[in-house]
């Protein structure tokens, strides 16, 4: 694979780009919190989508999706499925992020492989303040090891093999994890292959010890599903051999050394199995997450088509929760985005939200092709398991930027689509 000059570094696109990745990276700061959350990524849709819509008009896939989220949240909203309030604050949410980011796509003139590459370098320099929290915790240097307490949504994550979870500049450990998927995801190709792609061996080997040393659940999920898909890329045998040993060590020592990763899966093990929730005895995390997953099949099979509208989840929390006559505080956390983007989008959008984000999961993904390598199988696979980790693990809608990797997926796809024609008109 040919590594290519970065995009166009007029002053325009330069800026532009910042900002995407500043919307992507610093989440862990928020201006205010009531009545809602305003993160800096908020600030650049409002500075920057008014130019784009005078550019650009209405994108009319997007128009029409989010015309017929718009009519089932009002409908939801009048028979009391929904309430206004929670509806037009996550729909305007949802719809801001998801234009802004289709916007950028088309300001750069879709340069997949140059968002990419920036991308990379973000993970980078992410994982350089990773580095430096670690070492700072190690030598006892508190400010650096909290980044001065800049961030007013972060917080120290304890534990680990050695006293702490590097979270770097994400609020927790989990969202290192989804966030820095895919650079892990080219970094251990990197690692295992004989060229680079776009980031030297050891910035990738930085990005991952960084991931590993977030000691997340999350990570361990996505360790597995990198040697997963690097199997099936290549071959099974050549990797199998590799992710099976790795991923029973990892396993281990999450397990023996992290006492809250032990506890969640002891607790969802013993909760799916069919076992009684004990307070005191089940993971409180645990039993958030399995509290999420009976309301979601609850009012899913009561609304199955449309669901009950964005942002209608905790009000279905409300009438399904199994911690409503808890009179201990806490087992009603995650009420509000279902701990899980797959039971969200179950629980508030129905059939009709599953089966567009499947459908682009499934129809969107690019596998290798040794015949024609190049770079698109690589980003399709390390942005599939970001979001099969989303999916599983955050259920926030477009946090982090969510929606960019989305597009990102999407028109991948495409532009690997347009190259293999190219190449068949060619022969």
């Amino acid at each position: 694979m040919k590594e290519i000059s970065y995009i166009d570094q007029s002053r325009k696109h330069f800026w532009i780009i910042l900002f995407v990745y500043i919307s992507i990276f610093i989440n862990s700061y928020v201006f205010f919190k009531n009545p809602f959350e305003f993160y800096i990524g908020y600030l650049i849709y409002l500075a920057l989508l008014p130019g784009f819509i005078y550019r650009f008009g209405f994108n009319r896939a997007l128009f029409f999706i989010f015309l017929v989220l718009l009519i089932n949240g009002v409908v939801n909203i009048l028979v009391g499925n929904d309430t206004a309030a929670q509806f037009f604050k996550v729909f305007l949410g949802l719809f801001l992020s998801y234009s802004f980011y289709h916007y950028v796509f088309e300001e750069v003139g879709f340069e997949i492989e140059h968002l990419f590459q920036w991308y990379l370098k973000g993970s980078f320099f992410a994982s350089v303040l990773g580095i430096f929290q670690f070492l700072s915790y190690q030598i006892g240097f508190k400010d650096g090891y909290t980044f001065w307490h800049i961030f007013n949504k972060w917080g120290f994550a304890g534990g680990g093999l050695f006293g702490i979870r590097i979270n770097s500049v994400f609020s927790e450990p989990t969202h290192l994890a989804c966030v820095l998927a895919p650079a892990f995801f080219v970094s251990l190709y990197n690692l295992f292959s004989k060229e680079n792609y776009y980031l030297s061996k050891w910035q990738g080997l930085s990005i991952i010890a960084v991931y590993i040393l977030s000691f997340s659940g999350l990570g361990q999920a996505g360790i597995f599903l990198t040697f997963l898909f690097l199997a099936i890329s290549y071959g099974l045998v050549r990797y199998i051999l590799i992710l099976i040993p790795i991923t029973i060590l990892t396993f281990n020592v999450l397990y023996n050394n992290v006492k809250d990763f032990r506890y969640r899966l002891d607790g969802l093990v013993s909760l799916f199995s069919g076992e009684e929730f004990v307070q005191g005895t089940t993971h409180g995390s645990s039993f958030i997450l399995y509290n999420n997953y009976t309301v979601a099949l609850k009012n899913f099979q009561t609304n199955p088509l449309f669901g009950t509208g964005l942002g209608s989840h905790p009000v279905a929390f409300e009438k399904y929760s199994l911690a409503k006559d808890f009179k201990t505080f806490g087992f009603n956390f995650n009420g509000q985005d279902a701990n899980s983007m797959f039971l969200r989008l179950m629980s508030e959008t129905g059939l009709f939200g599953l089966i567009i984000f499947f459908v682009i999961m499934i129809k969107c993904y690019v596998k290798r092709d040794q015949q024609h390598l190049t770079y698109h199988w690589l980003i399709s696979n390390g942005i599939l398991v970001m979001i099969l980790l989303n999916l599983f693990r955050q259920g926030h809608y477009f946090l982090n930027g969510f929606p960019f990797f989305m597009f990102l997926y999407y028109y991948n796809a495409m532009s690997y689509k347009n190259y293999k024609n190219e190449l068949e008109e060619m022969e």
